[in-house]
């Protein structure tokens, strides 16, 4: 999708209604204009999350957009190397941790990190959820930790049977961790992960993630009662809003940062 569309995007969203906007992918920063959709989306008083692999990150980057963004999602797959690399790319986890550290110096902006939790990590997510403490004890941002359950839901051939952890595995880690740690945790399984974002693809359609398959609204611009077409949808409008309430910012005076409430 060209820029043009993309910011005539920006700005329905913003008309329809919402609040926030998620930059994701892919990665969004192999986009050579994501700074113009990021100053854009903020100029129409949206807030602004973006998610990246982390591994196209920069401290220039970080630097041209702290003002204009409220959010950064990173994702780390294990609390080493020799975990990561087991489903990411070798040296990602040296891009997270160099990510983590451009973004002390930014602490306006939100850190989500978050975990798909696989047959691969399963037993390292305890000492994940360590490194995030750790992290969070440095930097003067709200730092939360999504640990999710990997849905089997993909639009690229994806080997499930070695990655997926079943449900009472996943709730007997949540159980493990709850209580334990020193950082907020959110834990989504595959009930809570589904049907509960509404996106919008590179090809400019509405498309609601439900189950294993991905339900197209038709192309975006061209809906004119966004309402009436999620009420026809699959998407789960009361899930969603409590999932995603609560990062506003707030306003303070003097020279205290701006904090934001839960």
């Amino acid at each position: 999708m060209d820029t043009v569309p993309a910011l005539r995007i920006i700005g329905r969203v913003k008309a329809f209604g919402a609040r926030r906007i998620v930059l994701t992918g892919g990665d969004p920063l192999k986009r050579s204009d994501v700074r113009t959709l990021i100053r854009r989306a903020k100029e129409v008083g949206l807030e602004v999350a973006l998610s990246t692999t982390g591994d196209e990150l920069t401290a220039a980057f970080l630097h041209d957009v702290a003002s204009d963004l409220d959010l950064i999602s990173l994702p780390i797959d294990g609390s080493t190397e020799a975990v990561s690399v087991r489903t990411k790319k070798a040296g990602h986890f040296t891009a997270i941790l160099q990510a983590l550290a451009w973004l002390r110096e930014h602490p306006e902006i939100d850190v989500k990190l978050c975990t798909p939790v696989t047959r691969y990590n399963l037993a390292d997510v305890p000492n994940i959820v360590h490194l995030a403490e750790a992290y969070a004890h440095t930097t003067r941002a709200r730092v939360f930790y999504n640990i999710f359950q990997a849905f089997p839901r993909s639009m690229l051939p994806v080997e499930w049977d070695k990655l997926l952890v079943t449900d009472e595995e996943f709730a007997t880690l949540e159980r493990q961790l709850a209580g334990q740690a020193h950082i907020r945790l959110n834990f989504l399984d595959h009930t809570t992960l589904d049907r509960l974002y509404v996106m919008i693809f590179p090809d400019g359609s509405l498309v609601i993630p439900s189950g294993a398959d991905f339900f197209s609204c038709g192309q975006f611009l061209e809906i004119e009662d966004f309402d009436t077409v999620i009420a026809a949808s699959d998407f789960d409008v009361a899930k969603h809003y409590w999932h995603s309430r609560g990062w506003e910012k707030v306003r303070v005076t003097g020279c205290e940062l701006v904090r934001k409430r839960l």
